[in-house]
């Protein structure tokens, strides 16, 4: 005896080896949102094999993720030890991102054994700070034409990513303090005071800052930037008034500078134009330099100024043709006298302005007015005029009647004419005076024709009217298009825009707005095509001397922006736990809607609660009504299921993944319905008259093989050939020692004997109690597969097949060897295990196979009822309770 304990301990021994596992695995660990790198979720530790290989570096490692994802990675704390940390490769949103992963994690050693395991990884919800909407969160500009009445000047806007349905209000507080401008509560900035762009400040930095009901914060600025307009007068900035100029001075000889300011020029551009508003025939001003030239003949002695050589002028200065502001200012040009010859006129240099409508044939400058000869007697006191010379004069100007004097406008002086705009609009031309008499004395004159520019033509838009496309999922301070406006008319100025009408709702005033200078049209705020799809605006154009409007017509483009609304939201539904697979369950149907979505859309998952992957959906894509289905067997009996009550999270997604593309190319919105199932045990016939009650023992065992251990079977199967021959003699020596020192007690309770070799291949024992009990049926009710009629107790939940040929058919399913721990898993549930055998009627468990004796087993190899055994011996055998149970 004692030989043969040490042998059997001996296999034991070599056989009882541990391979190479993952402890603490599989587990499920949870972890913030926004964490850190390298944030520790999980720790666990590998079970070196029996053979004590280190572990392979860079094992253990994340083979797959579900879903795929880089937040996660493995660090070693030492040889056996390891932990599971975050990344930061991927940031953890509990809002945006899922919420759940699913990390398989895989060791390997250095003779190959392996080892794979589950993390289950759930992100937690920490509450997060407000956000600012857009381009608000880095800081925005303003603008404020100077001048506007205080009020109403930007609303700001913020959300809380935890409040996804935006109905908790968020506070708004002016941090900056500021005399000019204040914020209410809701986040609007008004001005408090009028704002002078040349008096005061040009702009105002200001710190908005934003809070939610947890006393979270962000922050932002807003530069509010005063714009100029044209409400100054020039300066003049010239300090000479008096000038000492010498007489005979060439025509075009500049004599003096004249210079001059705008105020309102700082952040404007515009300029200046100069005139001489005094009648001379001395002097001329270039408009846009100020500079004034010689535009006459100086005679100191003769003429006008032999009486009074000072000449006064009145200079003007305007920021604007038409329609600005100006100022004038007093100079005078002294002309002293040189030793020189009289002239045979009064002035050679003539500056004439003329509007560029003047009709061909106006007279514009009779010579023989101004020019004269001292001569006092003819033919000496005679002469004539040339015809007009010079660059373009030809075609433009001629003498009518010829050497009259009498110079005329023959040709066009269009003002935005190309070939006249090259000339400048300026025109010189000489024509010479000569007597008619020897030796021919001649004389230029030169006469500078001046166009003035008229408006001739209308502010007009660019196009007849607008269209314009925004999408409605488009941030505020989006650009929508640029409208412009122009007219033809040179010099050209500065044009304004404005929106007159539109672009109004009942929740925001002003939904649009329009760079006043560019034109350029942008969102004040989101637009929803469910609401409003089409904004008419009417735009304002104005140029100071010409008005124009245009129609704009905004179209929103529909986007991805609803939710599937699914009928019903929740639902109760109750299965047999035997129901088919594929089957339809309670013939239950999802009907799902979407406003901006078409039924094919439609994709629906099941998320956490699906246990087993035991519930489907048919179609799972591309229709909006689905049909709830069972797609994996219930196993109860085996282990395998657990939860009787299942509450399932069914996801709704809009993205069409149906028509073949890998993923959504717009936003995808997604629903949500709760599902509650629960699952019915087995009918169960609780018998009444049991005095007692009896216990049942059954050892269950499952061998687990896996391929990367295929060395264990081949060493112990070898072991055991070799040991085999040696051993067998003895083996059976032993067996008839304890066949004839242990004889067989029918009447106790005895467990089979076992070796410590199969202790390799078993799993776990279950034992599983068998306790009959009275039961009281007090409900009938009718099983949704079978239809047939059972009674159950509404406190227990056992049940009691109705009719005897039901009752006969359980009696006999339940003779069968282990249908007694089948039977007590379905009627008990997941509450005490009870037996479905009545007093008397036969032996459940082990009891039988021990009744059967040690040789006694079914097909499957479990001990089992002999079939030459008497049933009515079977029926009166009552095994003794076995002490201490």
């Amino acid at each position: 005896m004692q030989e043969a304990a040490l042998l059997l301990f001996l296999l034991g021994a070599l056989s009882a080896g541990e391979a190479l596992h993952l402890i603490r695995l599989p587990a499920t660990s949870n972890v913030a949102e926004n964490s850190l790198p390298g944030t520790s979720v999980h720790k666990f530790s590998v079970n070196l094999s029996v053979s004590l290989s280190p572990v392979i570096p860079g094992f253990p490692l994340i083979i797959n993720t579900s879903p795929l994802t880089e937040a996660f990675n493995v660090n070693g704390l030492s040889g056996t030890e390891f932990e599971v940390v975050t990344t930061g490769k991927e940031p953890l949103d509990f809002e945006t991102g899922p919420n759940t992963f699913d990390l398989q994690i895989y060791v390997k050693d250095d003779v190959g054994v392996t080892d794979l395991q589950i993390l289950t990884v759930q992100v937690t919800d920490v509450n997060e700070p407000p956000q600012f909407l857009g381009n608000l969160a880095k800081g925005l500009d303003l603008y404020i034409v100077e001048g506007a009445n205080p009020g109403f000047s930007y609303q700001v806007e913020a959300f809380d990513p935890e409040d996804t349905s935006h109905n908790i209000p968020l506070s708004y507080f002016l941090i900056s303090p500021s005399k000019s401008f204040g914020m209410s509560a809701n986040g609007t900035l008004f001005s408090t005071t009028g704002f002078d762009f040349e008096a005061g400040h040009n702009s105002y930095l200001l710190t908005v800052e934003v809070r939610d009901s947890q006393g979270l914060r962000a922050s932002t600025w807003l530069r509010v930037n005063i714009v100029n307009i044209n409400d100054e007068i020039p300066r003049f900035t010239s300090p000479t008034r008096m000038y000492v100029i010498p007489e005979e001075l060439g025509t075009g000889t500049i004599v003096a500078n004249i210079t001059a300011e705008d105020p309102d020029n700082e952040g404007l551009t515009g300029f200046l134009l100069y005139s001489i508003t005094t009648v001379n025939s001395y002097f001329m001003i270039n408009q846009l330099t100020g500079s004034i030239q010689v535009a006459h003949r100086l005679d100191r002695d003769a003429g006008e100024l032999r009486q009074n050589p000072a000449i006064s002028l009145e200079v003007l200065v305007k920021d604007r043709p038409f329609g600005g502001h100006e100022n004038r200012m007093q100079i005078t040009f002294l002309v002293q006298d040189i030793n020189d010859n009289p002239a045979t006129c009064s002035k050679f240099t003539f500056s004439i302005m003329v509007p560029e409508r003047a009709a061909k044939g106006t007279l514009l400058l009779d010579l023989d007015t101004v020019c004269f000869d001292d001569d006092s007697e003819a033919p000496n006191s005679q002469f004539n005029f040339t015809e007009p010379s010079g660059v373009g004069s030809r075609r433009r100007f001629s003498q009518e009647p010829a050497g009259s004097g009498k110079m005329v406008l023959i040709g066009d002086l269009d003002y935005e004419n190309p070939s006249n705009l090259a000339a400048g609009n300026i025109y010189s031309v000489t024509i010479q005076v000569q007597d008619v008499a020897p030796p021919y004395y001649k004389n230029n004159i030169y006469i500078y024709v001046l166009t003035s520019p008229e408006n001739e033509f209308p502010l007009v838009f660019d196009q007849p009217s607008y269209v314009f496309d925004v999408s409605e999922i488009s941030p505020a301070r989006a650009r929508i298009g640029q409208v412009q406006a122009s007219d033809k008319d040179f010099p050209q100025s500065s044009t304004v825009y404005s929106i007159s009408t539109g672009g109004a709702s009942p929740q925001y005033p002003s939904i649009f707005w329009i760079n006043p200078k560019t034109g350029e049209l942008q969102l004040m705020t989101k637009v929803d095509y469910e609401t409003t799809p089409i904004y008419i605006l009417s735009i304002q154009a104005t140029n100071h001397e010409d008005t124009s409007s245009v129609t704009v017509t905004v179209n929103v483009l529909e986007e991805n922006d609803e939710k599937p609304i699914c009928i019903p939201n929740s639902y109760f539904l109750a299965i047999p736990v035997d129901l088919k697979v594929g089957t339809n369950i309670q013939n239950f149907k999802l009907m799902c809607t979407d406003r901006d979505s078409s039924p094919r859309s439609f994709r629906y998952s099941i998320g956490p609660g699906n246990v087993n992957r035991h519930f489907t959906f048919s179609p799972n894509a591309g229709s909006n009504i689905t049909r709830l289905l069972l797609a994996t067997r219930l196993d109860y009996p085996g282990g395998l299921d657990k939860i009787w009550d299942y509450k399932l999270l069914v996801y709704i997604t809009d993205d069409n993944l149906l028509s073949g593309r890998k993923k959504a190319e717009a936003l995808v919105e997604t629903g949500t319905v709760t599902l509650s199932i629960s699952v019915i045990p087995h009918p169960t016939t609780i018998v009444t008259t049991t005095p007692r009650p009896r216990i049942t023992y059954q050892i269950r065992r499952t061998n687990v093989y896996s391929p990367s251990a295929w060395y264990v079977p081949f060493v112990i199967t070898l072991g055991s050939t070799l040991l085999l021959v040696l051993l067998v003699a003895l083996v059976i020596q032993l067996a008839k020692a304890i066949h004839r020192h242990c004889p067989y007690k029918p009447g106790k309770h005895k467990k089979p004997l076992m070796k410590k070799g199969e202790m390799k291949s078993t799993k776990r024992e279950v034992v599983v109690q068998t306790i009959q009990m009275s039961t009281v049926f007090d409900g009938e009710a009718t099983d949704p597969v079978t239809g047939a009629k059972y009674e159950f107790n509404s406190r227990t939940g056992a049940r009691k097949w109705k009719g005897s040929l039901m009752q006969t058919s359980n009696w006999k399913e339940s003779s069968h060897p282990g249908a007694a721990a089948s039977s007590a898993v379905s009627a008990g549930g997941t509450g005490p295990r009870r037996s479905t055998h009545k007093e008397g009627d036969g032996l459940s468990g082990q009891a039988q196979a021990a009744d059967g004796g040690p040789d006694s087993r079914n097909d499957h190899g479990k001990p089992g009822i002999p079939k030459d055994r008497d049933p009515a011996l079977q029926s009166r055998a009552s095994p003794k309770p076995r002490p201490g149970k």
